[in-house]
């Protein structure tokens, strides 16, 4: 009977560790300089990031963090810490799951190393962004695989040394799997439910980038639309009820749209008085859904005219049940044929 472990490491971005400029520029130096997020020429942007930004935005961020900071720590790595422990409840003792928080010290390459260390050669890649990213996902990947051959700490490209590489299995996209739609549908009726008052009308934003890596073959504008497409559908809201937008801009180049921060903007002029903004692809509350859309959107749904007491934004899936019975569902999905099927 083959007893051997088989590893998950459950792959996100990553957070820093206190709401201070010197933290938060920590944090950004490596996340900035990751040239599948950010890929202009280095020669380009290194002198912008360290000459400009890198002495500017820490500052600005950190305030930021502070607004959604809790006494227990980073939302973002609380709720992270909850689903590797949950999940591990759920998988048992055959499996070992790590968290691969990037550019923290709870990084992928860490993942790959603890289960290394444990004696596990069958790993399970299994990032918890819902639809692919270029940006996200293979970033993930990259990283992990980079530290599995032995390349330095995940993304530099030194020499490589180790002489047995492990097992991987990379675990994709499930930005239209029923279960995840049952689980996210579960989850936001709850949520609404517990309002005073029904919403008239639902915001699904999705994290923006730029027009140019769509064009270039990232299918991550598609898979956004097709999740809100098939969210919609499970949720029963008509056509009219309903929209897509993308968030989190930055820089000057083209992105896709429409802007969340346009669309709310927009919605009293429009006869919308009871919104309510969900981020299906986010699955972990952390700055882009706290703050971007739990604070800077109810301001700007009331710079539009709207009455900010009437606004309204969902949490994340974070440790709800559901999403967590999926997750340890898809990590056996990925995991078949490394142990007995009647052990899994």
């Amino acid at each position: 009977m083959n007893d051997e472990k088989i590893g998950v490491i459950l792959g996100q971005i990553g957070t820093p560790e206190q709401p201070t400029a010197s933290a938060v520029r920590a944090y950004l130096r490596p996340f900035l300089s990751d040239r599948r997020v950010i890929d202009y020429p280095p020669w380009l942007w290194q002198p912008l990031l360290h000459g400009i930004i890198l002495r500017v935005r820490p500052k600005k961020s950190a305030a930021l963090y502070k607004e959604i900071w809790t006494e227990e720590g980073s939302p973002l790595m609380v709720y992270s810490l909850r689903q590797q422990q949950r999940l591990q409840k759920r998988l048992g003792a055959r499996y070992q799951v790590e968290l691969g928080l990037a550019y923290t010290r709870l990084d992928p390459a860490n993942g790959i190393k603890s289960l290394e260390q444990a004696g596990i050669s069958k790993i399970v890649l299994l990032p918890l962004f819902p639809q692919y990213s270029s940006t996200t996902t293979a970033s993930f990947y990259e990283a992990a695989m980079r530290a599995a051959l032995g390349e330095g700490n995940g993304r530099a490209g030194s020499v490589a040394a180790k002489r047995y590489i492990p097992e991987l299995r990379l675990a994709g996209a499930f930005y239209n799997d029923p279960a995840y739609m049952e689980a996210l549908r579960h989850n936001l009726t709850a949520q609404i439910q517990r309002l005073p008052h029904k919403p008239d009308h639902y915001v699904l934003s999705f994290h923006g980038v730029p027009e140019r890596y769509i064009k270039t073959g990232d299918p991550y504008e598609k898979q956004c639309r097709e999740s809100a497409e098939e969210l919609a559908k499970a949720m029963g809201w008509a056509a009219n009820e309903w929209q897509i937008s993308f968030q989190s801009r930055f820089g000057k180049e083209p992105w896709i749209g429409p802007s969340t921060a346009e669309v709310l903007g927009e919605l009293s002029a429009q006869g919308v008085k009871r919104p309510f903004v969900c981020a299906p692809g986010f699955v972990t509350d952390c700055l882009e859904t706290l703050h971007e859309l739990g604070i800077e959107g109810r301001e700007q749904f009331a710079e539009g005219g709207g009455d900010p007491l009437e606004y309204a934004f969902a949490s994340c899936l974070n440790d709800d049940s559901a999403w967590l019975d999926f997750l340890a569902e898809y990590s056996k999905r990925h995991s078949a044929g490394w142990m007995e099927p009647n052990r899994l």
